[in-house]
């Protein structure tokens, strides 16, 4: 038992029927079993309640599924008796089972990732929540999806703050994966999104050749920082290298892309848009596959350039953004500076800001966010750049 029940439940109103429903079947016998808690979550009414802008898999079923649907992603048609939360490091898998607290340990090898699966399936049907840890849970994760079992990629922070919040601050393999599958169970995070073997290896390259170029900038600062001639010479030699490694990588994006017709239909209106290249472009298909399938106020959301509120009482705090996909933001940010140069729309954007007081940090991130919805109706309308887009 990981976990000491609470002896009055928080009453709250739910934020729709269908979560009422959810939660009203589950017994009174499941909340009262060790490792459960009378634990209640209120969601932030200022975040979209479709997509958390945390979750770098997550998304929502495609617009026009069936309500009737089995696919693990609708959530409303889903209601999982038994909650799994794993605590991946780099050897071992440590798996809790919600009702029961029952603990299992597992190699993070393939052997032990087979042996996870097989017992996974023996229990039923049960919602699997993992936390990212930098690569380590992505083989773990596939293995699941691979084996269709709904399973969850969630950020740590989001987790480590659910521990304080219900009053758990120690911290081991076993307790993680405990307070994942609390977490899992009372929060209920979307299963993350199915790539395709393709979708994998661009997400892969697209990953290897970013790892490249900070390799690159760290090779040539030290370039600088010798006088030494022998060591100037293996630096010289190493740029070399990552040099043609760089140029295999995008070759290989480029004929990867070029085999998928839907990629090539999307590189094609995205290359349309002034500001955006192969690199932003080809980062965009490979790590934000939802371009096209949410609202802006979504997408703005999961890329982490939505502001949001900080207000309580008669105090109006400042907007601030939070959280979101650290990579993509990155490269719309360069792309940003592109456009507020020879995007018209992006720059009379940028001037009008500017022009009302603005720093040019908010410039920039309000940029980066029109840009982004931009391109977010241009793939959802599956048209290219126009002129008349100039006024969105």
């Amino acid at each position: 038992c990981m976990f000491h029940s609470m002896d009055n439940s928080l009453q709250h109103q739910t934020a729709s029927s269908s979560a009422a429903q959810r939660k009203s079947q589950r017994s009174r016998g499941d909340r009262s079993c060790p490792g459960a808690l009378d634990a209640v979550t209120e969601q932030d009414p200022t975040r979209p309640r479709s997509i958390s802008p945390n979750s770098r898999l997550n998304r929502q079923p495609k617009r026009g599924a069936s309500p009737s649907s089995s696919h693990p992603q609708d959530r409303e048609e889903n209601v999982f008796e038994l909650f799994i939360g794993i605590d991946v490091s780099k050897d071992r898998l440590d798996a809790c089972v919600l009702p029961g607290g029952e603990l299992s340990s597992f190699a993070n090898d393939p052997t032990g990732r087979g042996e996870l699966v097989t017992w996974i399936q023996s229990l039923g049907d049960c919602l699997v929540v993992l936390e990212s840890t930098g690569g380590y849970e992505r083989p773990a994760l596939f293995a699941l999806q691979d084996a269709h079992i709904a399973a969850a990629l969630v950020n740590p922070r989001q987790v480590r703050n659910f521990a304080k919040g219900i009053g758990q601050l120690a911290k081991t393999d076993a307790l993680d994966a405990a307070i994942l599958a609390e977490f899992a169970r009372l929060v209920s995070p979307p299963p993350s999104e199915v790539l395709t073997e393709k979708q994998r290896e661009l997400e892969a390259l697209v990953t290897r050749r970013r790892q490249l170029l900070e390799v690159r900038v760290a090779e040539k600062n030290r370039c600088g920082q010798t006088q030494d001639k022998f060591i100037e010479r293996s630096l010289s030699q190493v740029l070399k290298t990552i040099e043609r490694q760089i140029q295999a990588i995008e070759d290989r994006i480029a004929k990867l892309v070029e085999s998928d017709d839907h990629w090539q239909a999307k590189l094609g209106i995205l290359l349309s848009t002034p500001g955006i290249g192969k690199t932003v472009a080809a980062t965009l298909i490979a790590e934000l596959p939802e371009l096209g399938q949410l609202n802006r106020q979504e997408i703005a959301s999961l890329v982490g350039v939505a502001p949001f509120a900080k207000d309580s009482g008669r105090q109006q705090g400042k907007r601030s953004t939070w959280g979101g996909r650290r990579d993509v933001r990155s490269v719309l940010y360069m792309a940003a500076l592109t456009a507020r140069r020879f995007n018209p729309a992006i720059k009379a954007f940028a001037e009008r800001l500017a022009k009302a007081g603005k720093s040019f940090k908010q410039v920039q991130i309000a940029c980066i966010r029109k840009l982004l919805v931009i391109l977010n109706t241009m793939i959802k309308n599956n048209t290219p750049w126009e002129n008349k887009l100039q006024k969105t």
